[in-house]
């Protein structure tokens, strides 16, 4: 065995054409300069696949990071997948957690890069420096349960840790995501279908080795009190029994729940389907990641009904409201088996709902009928259809195959009429909040780099909804509140780069950003005990900075600009109706958010690109040649 620090050094990269393999060293800079995870993802990304090849292509390339807190006792361990989206054609990434990115650590690997594509479906088994290539023929187009069942069986190990696609992206979906632990999904932007693409079925890692912090004791002393700060935090019971689904009843109490393909923020049979409905009566225990201390994932047992008996583990907010605030569903069962299909076929379920929503307002404005949806019935609240649709997505067949592409495909085989329910961001279907009652959420959707993303700034700091706090923060009372507009370019900077940081440093933002347990300051107190190095709150910050400025030089490269950091007009020009309560008649004024935004990043307003001030600043003056080689024009300063 192994003792590795918080960084073990070392790469791997398989060639999976040549099914061929070689371990080289991590680049010691990227450590001071990108922390982990995320940030050496993206660097790796923008380094090595050139925004024009071909997302399913064999150029494309896979990037499994990890940071350095995986392997410590950190509470909530997580991992990123990063490579160009299938789904939106610019940057894919993707976080989950569960215990596979740890899993990697132990092994004694920061990273792991897969190129090429097998010429045949395998799946590949790692234990520590041994590597092995698998036949996965017999895996092929088989749900993430099955797979991990029969590799553990294979390997006779019960402890291997196992991610793997499901049958979408075997069909090619293009959102499909990676499972490991059976449910814990790298859902967004298709790394699921983009490892397909590859011929890879799974991966299976079994690590020996172990990590030693370099102040084993001022490192432990200081996340002891982080595991103080959050089990006596005002939320830790209701994460701890409902996890996220809480959000559907407080969304909903204030008009901000998408309802009707975000027609409304107000659903009215929210009680039937709440997080504290599933709690009480289908979860039966709790589970968690990786040294989790508030386990806010369950295992439930649907106790009756057409799908008495099913059970399983989930499903979290997002995937809840999908199937039923947002295509007007009341059966929480219905909603149950939805989660269920989406981890069998392996769906992004955000994507997922989300395009079905758009199908069902298409089909209520006539745009589609029986003859174009072969049958379905698409009215709202139909639950059987939604769970037909669902499976004819997952395997490609009757009107599931229109939309297994994502939105856009769909708007130009539906027609242009359809567009204006579409509801996404560069291609990427919105997630379950109303962003007109919850600005800088809209902003952030907006401008992230994925697509329309709310984890990708996560500013939970305007529903605060306490001016003084906004001042003391922010210097704008406004910031603290979620229907006003001003300082909001601030605010979603500020926690970008936060999420950036949590990503990177690898700790669950559901602990770390949403409860606010840790800030810059503390972040880079733990740091410096894990690495042996001196952190600041502002080198800690700057680091989450550099990572969103990579991010926007590979997206600049890709053709984003400010004409694509948008929403629908729905956001922006139709007022929530009054049945939202304390959020009807709000829009979402995006333009000077945007705009200012860019001022606060440095960005030139007009474009959306990075100046070079910026860049230069930031110690990424290299890309700036790449970028003007590539006509890119730059400005001196914003």
């Amino acid at each position: 065995m192994n003792i590795f620090g918080p960084y073990t050094n070392r790469v791997l990269r398989i060639n999976a054409t040549d099914l061929k393999y070689n371990v080289e060293e991590l680049p010691q800079d990227w450590k001071r300069n990108f922390m982990g995870a995320r940030g050496f993802n993206m660097i790796r990304l923008l380094m090595e696949v050139p925004p024009e090849v071909d997302a399913l292509g064999p150029e494309n390339k896979l990037i499994f990071g990890v940071g350095p807190t995986n392997g410590t006792n950190i509470p909530g361990q997580r991992f990123n997948v990063s490579a160009k989206s299938p789904l939106t054609g610019i940057l894919g990434d993707s976080n989950a957690g569960g215990h596979w990115g740890t899993e990697l650590k132990y092994a004694g690997y920061d990273q792991l890069i897969i190129e090429g594509s097998a010429k045949s479906p395998v799946y590949i088994y790692i234990e520590n420096d041994k590597v092995v290539f698998k036949d996965a023929g017999h895996l092929w187009k088989k749900d993430p349960k099955t797979v991990h069942n029969i590799i553990r069986n294979e390997l006779d190990d019960l402890d291997v840790q196992v991610i793997c696609t499901g049958i979408g992206a075997d069909n090619g979906v293009k959102f499909a995501g990676l499972f490991s632990n059976i449910v814990r999904a790298n859902g967004r932007t298709g790394m699921g279908t983009v490892m397909s693409s590859k011929n890879i079925k799974a991966i299976a890692v079994r690590g020996r080795n172990a990590i030693k912090p370099h102040d084993y004791a001022g490192f432990n002393s200081k996340v002891e009190n982080l595991i103080n700060v959050v089990k006596n935090h005002r939320e830790f019971d209701k994460r701890l029994m409902v996890g996220t689904t809480h959000l559907m009843t407080s969304l909903n109490a204030t008009g901000q729940l998408n309802t009707k393909n975000n027609q409304t923020g107000y659903f009215p049979y929210t009680e039937q389907v709440s997080g504290e409905r599933l709690a009480l009566e289908y979860n039966i225990r709790n589970k968690g990641c990786f040294g989790c201390i508030i386990p806010c994932s369950r295992y439930y047992l649907v106790p009756e009904g057409k799908f008495k008996g099913m059970h399983g583990e989930g499903p979290e907010f997002e995937t809840l409201a999908g199937f039923t605030s947002r295509v007007y569903n009341k059966d929480l069962s219905v909603a149950v088996r939805c989660h269920e299909l989406c981890t069998d076929y392996g769906l992004d379920s955000i994507s997922a709902s989300g395009l079905i929503s758009f199908a069902m307002e298409c089909y209520e404005m006539g745009i589609i009928d029986k003859s174009i949806t072969k049958g379905l019935d698409l009215s709202w609240g139909n639950g059987e259809a939604v769970i037909e649709l669902l499976e004819q997505i997952g395997k490609r067949e009757g009107f599931g195959d229109l939309l297994a592409d994502g939105i856009l495909p769909a708007i130009e085989r539906i027609g242009e009429v359809s567009r204006k329910f579409a509801m996404h961001g560069k291609g990427m279907e919105v997630f379950l909040g109303e962003p007109r009652g919850i600005k800088a959420y809209g902003l952030g959707k907006s401008v992230a780099s994925r697509g329309a993303d709310h984890v990708r700034a996560d500013p939970f700091f305007e529903t605060l909804g306490d001016p003084q706090k906004g001042i003391e923060k922010f210097g704008i009372a406004e910031t603290a509140d979620r229907l006003a507009w001003k300082g909001k370019g601030m605010v979603v900077k500020y926690f970008e780069e936060w999420c950036a940081i949590s990503d990177s440093f690898n700790m669950c933002k559901n602990t770390m950003v949403s409860m606010e347990t840790l800030d810059f300051k503390g972040i880079a107190e733990i740091y410096s005990a894990l690495v042996g190095e001196e952190y600041t709150a502002e080198d800690v910050q700057k680091i989450g900075e550099r990572i969103c400025n990579v991010e926007r030089i590979y997206n600049t490269l890709a053709g984003i600009r400010k004409a694509d950091d948008t929403l629908p007009e729905r956001f922006t020009k139709e007022p929530l109706p009054e049945e939202c309560g304390p959020s009807a008649g709000s829009v979402l004024e995006l333009e000077p958010m945007v705009n200012e935004y860019y001022l606060e990043r440095g960005w030139d307003v007009e474009t959306g690109i990075p100046t070079k001030e910026k860049l230069l600043e930031l110690g990424l003056e290299v890309f700036i040649s790449e970028l003007e080689s590539k006509g890119v024009q730059l400005k001196e300063k914003n």
